[in-house]
C-alpha cells in the first residue's frame, strides 16, 4: 500500500488536485449528461416523464447512501483502497445502465451507480481534508468545486452531441463507464494513502452512529449542513426540471438547451475561481453569506418572471445568477463544516448526504404543479435558496464566535 510519507507539493499536489476534482465532478456528470435525452429516453423505454425523472432521483439516493457508508468507513480503513474499489463498481453499474431494458431497471442500476459514485465524492473530500487545513483547505475546496463545475458545462453539451450523432441515450452511459475505468487506473498510480493507520478510528455501526450524533449536536455544523442541503435542493430543482421546462414550454432545441446549461455552469467556474482568491482576504463565512443573498434575490426574480408570464430572457437571467452563485456557496459551506469535525470522513459524509438529500426531497415537489408549467421548478429553486439563506443567517452570531478561521 502506498502511504503519504511527506506533505504533497508542486506537481504531485497539482495532479492529485485535478484527479480528486474529477471524482467530485462525476456526480454532476452522471446526472447532467443525459438531461438533453430525457424526452428521447422516455419514448425509447415507453416511460412517463415522472418515471424518467425517477431515474435521476435513484442516482441521488444512491449518492446519499454511498457517502454515509463509505465516509465513516474510510475513517477506519483508510481512503485509497475504498476509492479504487468504489470507482470500479461505478464502472460496472454504468455498463448495466447502458443495457437497461426499462425505466425500472435503469432506476435500479442508477441507484448502484450513485452509491458507488458517492464514494468518490466523499473520499475525495476526505483526502483533501487530510492534506490541507485552514485557508489552504478553503482554496483547495474552491478549486475542487471549480473543477467539478466543468462537468455541468461539458455534460449536457457532450450529451447533446452524442444524442445528435447516435440518436440514443445509451452511449452516454458507456462513456461514464469508461471515465470510471480511467479514474480507477489513475488513482492506483497517483493517489497515496493519506490517512495513516495510527490516525484511524475504530469502525462499527455504534461508533459511526455516535460520530453522526456528535455532528448533529453541533449547532454551527448543523447550520452548514442545512445550508448545503437547501442550496442543493434549489439547484436540483433547476437540474431536474429545466430540460422539460426550457425545451417543451419555452421551445429550446436540445442544442440550445445544452448551451444555456453550459453558460450557467460557466458562471459557477468564474465565481469558483474568484472564491479561491477571495478566501485569502475575506472570511469564508462572509463569502458564503454573500453568495446566499445574491442567490435568494435572483431566485425571487425568477419566480416573479414565471408568475407574471415574462419572456425567455427574463427567465434565463436570474436563472444564471442562481446557478452561478454555487461557486461561492458550495465550497465555503463545505470547508467550514469539515473544519469543525474531528473526523473528516464522517463530516464529509454528512455534508455530502445533506447536499444530495436536498435533491431527493425535490422530486415529489416537482410533480405537484403538473407537467404544463414551469412554476414547480422555479418554486423549488426559490424556496431552496431562501431556506439556505435562513439556515446560515440564523447561525451568523454563533459562527463568528466559534467557527475556526478559514
Amino acid at each position: 500500500m502506498r502511504s503519504l510519507r511527506q506533505p504533497l507539493a508542486g506537481r504531485q499536489l497539482a495532479v492529485l488536485t485535478v484527479l480528486l476534482g474529477g471524482f467530485t465532478a462525476f456526480g454532476p456528470l452522471s446526472m447532467d449528461l443525459y438531461l438533453p435525452a430525457f424526452p428521447e429516453l422516455a419514448a425509447d423505454l415507453g416511460a412517463s416523464q415522472a418515471a424518467v425523472q425517477l431515474t435521476l432521483t435513484a442516482d441521488v439516493i444512491g449518492l446519499v447512501v454511498g457517502q454515509l457508508v463509505l465516509g465513516p468507513l474510510s475513517d477506519a480503513r483508510g481512503r485509497r483502497g475504498l476509492l479504487i474499489g468504489s470507482t470500479l463498481v461505478c464502472a460496472l453499474a454504468s455498463v448495466l445502465c447502458a443495457l437497461a431494458p426499462s425505466a425500472g431497471w435503469l432506476a435500479v442500476w442508477r441507484f448502484l451507480q450513485g452509491a458507488a459514485g458517492g464514494g468518490g465524492i466523499v473520499l475525495a473530500r476526505a483526502v483533501a481534508a487530510d492534506i490541507a487545513a485552514g485557508a489552504e483547505a478553503a482554496r483547495l475546496f474552491s478549486l475542487f468545486m471549480t473543477l467539478s463545475s466543468v462537468a455541468p458545462i461539458a455534460a449536457p453539451v457532450l450529451g447533446g452531441v452524442l444524442l445528435a450523432a447516435t440518436g440514443s441515450w445509451r452511449p452516454m452511459f458507456w462513456l461514464l463507464a469508461a471515465i470510471n475505468v480511467v479514474l480507477a487506473a489513475a488513482t492506483w498510480r497517483a493517489v497515496p494513502e493519506t490517512l495513516p493507520a495510527e490516525h484511524r478510528h475504530a469502525g462499527g455501526l455504534r461508533r459511526t452512529g455516535r460520530a453522526f450524533t456528535t455532528l448533529a449536536r453541533d449547532r454551527v455544523f448543523a447550520g452548514y449542513a442545512l445550508t448545503v442541503g437547501f442550496a442543493y435542493a434549489s439547484l436540483f430543482g433547476y437540474i431536474s426540471g429545466s430540460s422539460f421546462a426550457l425545451q417543451e414550454l419555452y421551445g429550446l432545441t436540445p442544442t440550445r438547451f445544452s448551451l444555456v446549461f453550459a453558460l450557467n455552469a460557466a458562471g459557477m467556474i468564474v465565481l469558483g475561481l474568484a472564491n479561491a482568491r477571495l478566501v485569502r482576504h475575506f472570511p469564508a463565512h462572509g463569502l458564503l453569506l454573500a453568495g446566499l443573498v445574491a442567490s435568494a434575490v435572483a431566485a425571487l426574480a425568477l419566480l416573479a418572471a414565471v408568475v407574471l408570464g415574462s419572456g425567455l430572457v427574463a427567465l434565463l437571467v436570474p436563472l444564471f445568477l442562481v446557478v452561478a452563485t454555487r461557486g461561492l456557496v458550495s465550497s465555503n459551506a463545505t470547508v467550514l463544516g469539515v473544519q469543525r469535525a474531528p473526523a473528516a470522513g464522517s463530516a464529509s459524509a454528512v455534508l455530502g448526504a445533506c447536499m444530495f438529500a436536498g435533491g431527493i426531497v425535490v422530486t415529489p415537489l416537482m410533480a405537484l404543479g403538473g407537467e404544463g408549467t414551469a412554476l414547480p421548478m422555479v418554486g423549488v429553486v426559490a424556496g431552496g435558496a431562501l431556506a439556505a439563506l435562513l439556515a446560515t443567517g440564523l447561525l451568523t452570531r454563533a459562527t463568528r464566535e466559534s467557527a475556526p478561521s478559514a
